[in-house]
């Protein structure tokens, strides 16, 4: 079963369901992924996700990946492949990782998009957690393969494609 550990700074807008949000999302990652027995009952498996500000995911990014600069999400997987791959065996709880999002970049990347936050925020969500089930996007085909999943997991939540042109 998959167990959600979320913490939202004041910044995040407390009128708007984060918990579900954050909830569905995961669920819509992990239902596209290759490894969709991690959200059915049986072992535990759980994710932490953080919805902060600028500043603490600017220092997290200068701190781990040497860029001095905010980002939109930021993901810390826990669980190697062989995880899993074998998280339908009985064991302990399987920890996924870490997800941090930031609330300006997010908030200025859906006026961008012209999209609610929402479901911008939903999106980074959903590409958040598919990082921490062992999917990149550093080469043409894992780009691709990544960007469909989380096509496919955003059509599970009524949210359009956000990599279509509109025209």
């Amino acid at each position: 079963m998959l167990e959600i550990a979320l913490e939202a700074d004041e910044e995040w807008d407390s009128s708007t369901g984060w918990d579900a949000l954050v909830r569905k999302a995961a669920e819509a990652a992990v239902a596209e992924s290759a490894f969709p027995q991690l959200a059915t009952p049986g072992r535990a498996v759980e994710l932490s996700v953080r919805l902060t500000s600028d500043s603490e995911v600017r220092a997290l990014n200068a701190e781990w990946r040497g860029k001095d600069r905010p980002t939109n999400v930021l993901s810390f997987p826990l669980a190697e492949p062989t995880d899993l791959q074998q998280a339908s065996v009985a064991g302990p709880e399987l920890l996924l990782g870490d997800i941090v999002l930031a609330r300006g970049v997010c908030t200025v990347e859906a006026a961008e998009k012209q999209v609610p936050v929402a479901d911008h925020a939903a999106h980074l969500v959903v590409h958040g957690t598919l990082h921490l089930l062992g999917y990149d996007h550093g080469d043409d085909g894992s780009a691709e393969d990544m960007e469909a999943r989380e096509v496919r997991a955003l059509a599970r939540l009524g949210i359009a494609n956000p990599y279509e042109v509109a025209g």
